[in-house]
């Protein structure tokens, strides 16, 4: 879901891959690759673009498929909703702390070569699962290779493809890259739940497995580290253009610095804080158990996949429209309604769950769908606002990592409470008035430059 919002010194630390470039005339005679929009050809950025896109919903498959596989995984090998939530536990806390190193490693390995290694080490945990006999073996395939697998690519990867591949339509592209989270939720949930149904839950994995697979080839011939690397420049780019000047600073250590110079001021863990309950009531709570709770209350496990799938289509349309408002709203103010709202539904889910999908629950799947990922325009807008454009992708980084370690803890609560009290009421409520805590903390944020640490930030 944040593919759009990471760290453009980021993507500009990366450095080409030298094995990728050929040996063109033009850039044996210039020294420079060809200006972006001098053939008639398709440039290779829309090349790059699309196998982009397919490994950010790849990745998403992984990720809207573990409330579909819970129930059948405990029915299968009699383990209890708290062990199967602590996997999920581990692989979202994982995945949120591998986001802000995620350039870090690229640096290291290579685009392309990372991309590839992580798509192989999603399809390796999947398989993984399909052979394991005790409960401390999906911990590590669910935990750690496929956290590492799918943290590596969902934060920094799609903003550096787009920051590194486009000049005309740069904001197109990351918007279509924000919105595979959800296309792969819509695509893949609907399909792995029938799987399940009526094939068994490791033909569903397979299905993961396999698509992330295919696509590592595609990886390695489409995908290259940067245009320079191939002899281009960027789409839409002018005749003038210079490759950007790599830059010298360790992308480790620049999000350890903006790390312990952000953590001086209250605004930074007010955001830290709320985006924490954003993961606990989102990815946590509804994307880990939203099915079996509608299970329990009579719902076909396909039905609540399909309500669950549906949210994604809402999220694709409230994304967007929180840009459009964040560029015209004070993002303060949208914060507060999106939380405060969000907080008053989640208190009403128990009484709106039931074995079909009536009207009251059709509204909170359309609202909480319009709303799920909403929080992170306006969220990367303070961001901006406090620390200044070449800090705030980085402090964004660690305010992500925020969300996904509140996303595993609400997972074990919510398993947790549902093996102890046989529901899962405790969990919805909590959430909500978490959520609520959430919308009253931003009237504590104020304008930018009223923290002393703006300064001393820009210093760092």
């Amino acid at each position: 879901m944040v593919a759009v919002t990471t760290a453009e010194q980021s993507a500009e630390q990366l450095q080409p891959n030298p094995a990728d470039s050929p040996d063109s005339a033009s850039t044996r005679t210039t020294g420079l690759p060809d200006p972006a929009g001098r053939t008639h050809k398709l440039h290779r950025a829309w090349a790059v673009a699309a196998i982009t896109f397919l490994a950010l919903i790849a990745t998403a498959a992984f990720r809207s498929s573990t409330g579909a596989l819970i129930e059948p995984i405990e029915n299968q090998f009699g383990w209890t909703r708290s062990v199967t939530s602590f996997a999920i536990t581990v692989n979202l806390v994982v995945y949120g702390l591998t986001a802000p190193f995620a350039a870090a490693l690229m640096l290291r390995f290579g685009i392309r070569r990372m991309v590839a290694l992580s798509l192989t080490l999603v399809a390796a945990g999947c398989l993984a699962t399909t052979v394991m006999s005790q409960s401390w073996q999906l911990v590590m395939a669910w935990g750690f290779a496929i956290g590492i697998g799918t943290g590596s690519m969902a934060l920094v990867f799609g903003a550096i493809i787009a920051d590194r591949w486009f000049v005309t339509n740069r904001g197109l592209v990351t918007g279509i890259f924000s919105a595979a989270s959800s296309t792969g939720q819509l695509v893949f949930l609907p399909v792995l739940a029938n799987l399940i149904n009526y094939h068994g839950w490791r033909t569903a994995v397979f299905v993961v497995a396999a698509f992330a697979l295919l696509l590592v080839p595609f990886v390695m011939w489409l995908l290259a580290d940067s245009p320079a690397s191939i002899g281009k420049a960027p789409y839409g780019a002018g005749p003038d253009w210079q490759p950007p000047p790599p830059s010298r600073q360790n992308p480790a250590r620049a999000a350890i610095a903006a790390l312990t110079g952000s953590s001086r001021s209250w605004t930074f863990w007010v955001l830290m804080g709320t985006f924490f309950i954003c993961g606990w009531s989102t990815n946590g709570l509804i994307g880990s158990h939203f099915i079996p709770a509608a299970h329990d209350h009579g719902m076909p496990a396909t039905t609540a996949a399909n309500l669950l799938a549906l949210i994604g289509i809402f999220d694709i349309i409230g994304t967007i429209g929180s840009g459009w408002l964040t560029d015209r709203v004070d993002p303060r103010n949208l914060l507060l309604a999106y939380y405060g709202l969000r907080g008053l539904s989640l208190l009403i889910v128990p009484s709106v769950l039931g074995a079909g999908g009536e009207p009251p629950l059709f509204l909170f799947i359309v609202f909480y769908g319009l709303d799920w990922v909403a929080t992170v325009p306006p969220t990367v807008a303070l961001c901006r606002e406090h620390f200044g454009p070449q800090q705030s992708g980085t402090v964004f980084g660690w305010v992500f990592a925020a969300h996904m370690v509140g996303a595993g803890l609400a997972a074990s609560f919510a398993g947790a409470v549902r093996e102890h009290t046989g529901d899962y009421r405790l969990a919805w409520l909590t959430a909500g008035v978490l959520c609520i805590a959430a919308a009253l903390a931003f009237f504590t944020v104020r304008r930018r430059g009223e923290y002393a640490v703006v300064g001393a930030l820009s210093a760092t």
